[in-house]
């Protein structure tokens, strides 16, 4: 299972990064010392676009600022592109940022899943802030309300079922692959798909017991923040439950190696992620596509 580019571990895991994991995730972990290796992931970084945000959509997609519902009586805003001309029952796709924010980096891999036939509603965690620093990213992942953003994380999934999307999943980077995994532990058994890149992951049966959701994961070997054992564990776990599961490793690479906004990005591995992604996300959410070369 081994090639000059990433070794492929076929695991149902699941793992958070890029700092922040929920209470409950968190509660067996030494918080200070996952903050600090996420800090020492991301020393000297900043959000500029990575090549995964300078691609162009393979298709005409139309583009638009959204309010997808409200929490404590607060407008969720967020960037919704579509397929031109796409019927409004096109799959849907939940797109969660990374821990820099919604910024034009998320933007731009929003208009990209649209041209793969999704409509891509790009959420906001932050409340229309974004950092611009790796300080300042620490700040805001620190300040969500876990409630807040379930709640969020709820309102984009009916909206995108009101609007008459077929199937429905969620992608999301770093902090984003993170929130991922709760979104699919928000809907087990009725959302169709969930990728996690470098997300942290969940590791109590209990928490995943009712789990039905198809799970593809991408996590470089050289991240220090998740462990491998992690995500061995996190696979056997959703074996064990008979979900469907494709996780990735990733040599050569570590942390935020395919994140839209940064400085670490790999070519390599992050093309053959994507590759993989859009290979998955057709299978489950029956979204129209090519073979993912970028």
């Amino acid at each position: 299972m081994r090639d000059p580019i990433l070794l492929t571990l076929l695991l149902s895991s699941a793992v958070w990064a890029c700092g922040g994991a929920p209470r409950e995730a968190r509660a067996s972990d030494d918080a200070g010392r996952y903050d600090e290796l996420v800090a020492a992931e991301h020393a000297g970084d900043h959000p500029t676009a990575s090549p995964a945000a300078e691609a162009s959509p393979r298709a005409p997609v139309a583009d638009t600022t959204v309010t997808y519902g409200t929490v404590d009586g607060r407008p969720l805003t967020g960037y919704l592109a579509t397929p031109q001309g796409a019927s409004a029952s096109a799959p849907g796709l939940i797109v969660i940022h990374e821990w820099w924010g919604l910024n034009d980096n998320i933007r731009s891999m929003a208009r990209q899943l649209a041209g793969e036939g999704y409509a891509a509603l790009a959420v906001d965690l932050y409340g229309g802030k974004v950092a611009d620093m790796p300080d300042g990213a620490m700040q805001l992942v620190r300040s969500v309300d876990e409630d807040a953003a379930r709640a969020n994380l709820r309102a984009a999934y009916h909206y995108l079922e009101k609007r008459g999307a077929s199937r429905i999943g969620v992608i999301g980077w770093c902090f984003g692959g993170g929130w991922s995994l709760q979104t699919a532990l928000l809907f087990p058994d009725s959302l169709d798909a969930a990728v996690i890149y470098y997300g942290h992951l969940v590791t109590d049966p209990e928490k995943l017991a009712g789990l039905r959701v198809p799970i593809q994961g991408h996590f470089g070997a050289e991240d220090s923040s998740i462990p491998l054992d992690q995500i061995h564990r996190f696979g056997e776990l959703l074996d064990s439950l008979g979900v469907t599961e494709h996780m990735y490793v990733y040599q050569g690479a570590g942390h935020a190696f395919a994140n839209p906004s940064g400085t670490r990005y790999v070519k390599a591995a992050a093309d053959t992620a994507w590759g993989r992604t859009l290979s998955f996300l057709r299978e489950h959410l029956a979204g129209s596509g090519s073979d993912g070369s970028r």
